[in-house]
């Protein structure tokens, strides 16, 4: 369904912006002393992750989504590569709702 491929693709952008924000700006700013850089990728990390419980939020209600895969689904948004592992649940997810 259109609505999970969606939050799919929030998912992985959320993701990355994770990544980027430990493993690039954080990097820039304490070892070549930029923190803007954490200003500015955090801000867009921070919208992305608004975005994506904004959505879990909205799908567990429409997909009559359960506790279980639902706190699954936004710890995935707390851990480094959490969302890269958990898109093969919401594909599964995507797939049966065809």
């Amino acid at each position: 369904m259109i609505q999970i491929r969606k939050f799919r693709m929030t998912a992985l952008a959320e993701g990355s912006s994770f990544l980027a924000l430990l493993f690039v700006a954080m990097p820039m700013k304490y070892l070549m002393g930029m923190p803007r850089v954490v200003t500015v990728v955090g801000a867009i990390h921070g919208i992305l992750f608004l975005a994506y419980v904004a959505q879990l939020a909205k799908l567990r209600t429409i997909h009559q989504w359960d506790n279980k895969f639902s706190f699954l689904a936004f710890l995935a948004s707390l851990l480094p590569f959490g969302p890269f592992v958990f898109d093969k649940h919401l594909r599964e997810k995507e797939v049966g709702t065809n």
